[in-house]
């Protein structure tokens, strides 16, 4: 699989863990920065080249799932989510991580580098990568709810505020 990572400074060094686990781990690891450190980086861009590029190897048909993080992950979430397409989720333990995938098919997950050891983030990275998206009814008419509203800014039937 492919994987897309953004950070910022933050989590630098344990983008350089990340991109040697998952390489060794078969996966196909894209880099979307930073490349060196820098204390007044903005994240914003870095997460959201990252996610754009995760919707377009989806819509190409490569398999692919993205990973961003910072300090306490909610802002690279918030850029990440800027992206149309993306379903991004912030993770904070081993039940959110298999839950973004199992309920949300989130494609993007979010990390505080700064909140959790480098194995317990490791941990649910592999967690997210290993766990497929459910297929239930219920989870994938909420997804199409989304989309819908991200394409048309409205919920056919569903009373969404104008």
């Amino acid at each position: 699989m492919r994987i897309h990572i953004a950070t910022d400074h933050a989590g630098l060094e344990f983008s350089r863990h990340l991109i040697a686990h998952l390489s060794a781990a078969g996966h196909e690891v894209v880099d979307h920065g930073p490349a060196q450190y820098d204390p007044q980086d903005d994240y914003p861009a870095f997460c959201i080249n990252a996610a754009q590029a995760v919707v377009r190897d989806q819509q190409a048909g490569v398999q692919a799932l993205g990973v961003v993080f910072g300090g306490s992950g909610n802002g690279e979430q918030i850029a990440a989510n800027k992206v149309t397409g993306v379903r991004a989720a912030l993770v904070w333990n081993l039940s959110t991580a298999l839950l973004a995938r199992q309920h949300n098919d989130a494609n993007v997950i979010s990390i505080g580098a700064r909140q959790h050891t480098v194995d317990e983030a490791t941990g649910f990275i592999d967690a997210f990568i290993a766990e497929p998206f459910s297929q239930e009814e219920r989870h994938a008419r909420r997804i199409a709810q989304l989309a819908e509203y991200e394409a048309t800014g409205d919920i056919a039937g569903k009373g969404v505020d104008h």
